[in-house]
């Protein structure tokens, strides 16, 4: 049995950082709200079996069914939306309007309601962190040109964030809503900068190691790993999303982000005891991880939460500490061409 000794390490202090937001389009109408619960628009009704066109007694077509993924994804859109409009924002996402524009967001308004984000506050501070965080790792080390974001498929962070020369950025998440998203991005405009690259790999893939592969991705680099909103419902998908990142990541990538909630976790477990358990867990998949208190970061920026861990999500940095697949192999190769290049001298000198 393999001891562990984690240090919790505090995460740098992040300056205080006055953004000043951009003219944004004005706010869509709201998905939530108490006072317009009884107002809210109604689902057209479907087309009755005697309509023109449908003939008598037939039964009648389904409505499109809606994407679960997407009734997820577009509440932490509106978030980031409300966000950017404050007089002093955390962040600004000038893209998140878009994605909530009457082609996609209106059409599902009914359904809304009950996905809504939990914790918003938590959700507003995870994302800042995430991007300073990001922003520090990859201006400080000119080996961190690989990115891969596991999200919801809404990230905008390949348009709104600055990213050196030569960054490819694989995005994994859900194929609908990726799709969805990016034909509105791109209607609007949005592009990733000159000389840096966006690869998408659909998170439904059969083998998402080998999707990531067959896009380009090298694991005799190093790499950045980011996880904000990828669907993740039980301890077993954080467990086989760890086997991918370990399989794939060179030695010494970095894994950060933020751990929902697992429904199959003990409800009861305090935070200490789950973060004991998870640090376990990690190490068992080749990563050393410290986890970073919200209360933390919130200090680091001038904020008080007012529940600091009542949603059950944990912000974590983590450490590959094994080899890559691709190391694996390269090593394997190499020790093969010194043996024939020894069997070849040993023939000559015979």
């Amino acid at each position: 049995m393999v001891g562990l000794c984690i240090v919790t390490a505090s995460p740098a202090a992040a300056p205080t950082v006055r953004l000043t937001p951009p003219t944004l389009p004005p706010p869509p109408r709201p998905l939530c709200c108490a006072c317009s619960l009884g107002r809210r628009r109604r689902s057209p009704r479907p087309p009755l079996a005697t309509a023109a066109g449908a003939p008598r007694g037939d039964p009648i077509p389904e409505p499109e069914e809606v994407d679960q993924h997407l009734l997820a994804a577009l509440p932490a859109a509106r978030v980031r939306d409300e966000e950017s409009r404050r007089s002093d924002p955390l962040f600004i996402d000038p893209y998140a309007a878009v994605l909530l524009s009457h082609d996609v967001a209106h059409r599902h308004m009914d359904h809304l309601v009950p996905h809504a984000v939990a914790c918003q506050d938590h959700y507003r501070l995870t994302t800042r962190y995430i991007d300073d965080k990001l922003q520090n790792l990859i201006s400080s080390s000119e080996d961190i040109r690989q990115i891969v974001l596991l999200t919801d498929g809404m990230d905008t962070r390949p348009y709104r964030l600055s990213w050196p020369r030569l960054s490819v950025v694989y995005d994994v998440s859900p194929g609908k809503v990726f799709n969805t998203a990016t034909r509105q991005l791109r209607g609007s405009g949005a592009k990733v900068s000159r000389n840096r690259v966006l690869l998408h790999t659909p998170l439904e893939s059969p083998d998402l190691q080998e999707g990531l592969t067959k896009n380009g991705f090298n694991g005799n680099r190093l790499s950045l790993w980011v996880l904000q909103g990828l669907p993740l419902p039980t301890t077993t998908s954080l467990e086989n999303l760890l086997l991918v990142i370990s399989n794939l990541a060179m030695k010494g990538s970095i894994f950060i982000g933020e751990l929902p909630h697992f429904p199959d976790c003990t409800a009861s477990m305090d935070m200490a005891l789950e973060q004991d358990n998870l640090e376990k867990f990690f190490f068992t998949q080749g990563f050393r991880v410290n986890f970073v208190q919200y209360d933390d970061v919130a200090k680091d920026i001038g904020l008080d939460l007012a529940t600091p861990w009542e949603c059950g999500r944990m912000l974590f940095v983590a450490e590959q500490l094994r080899f890559s697949d691709a190391q694996m192999e390269s090593f394997r190769m190499h020790f093969e061409r010194i043996e024939e290049d020894a069997d070849k001298e040993g023939f000559e000198e015979l």
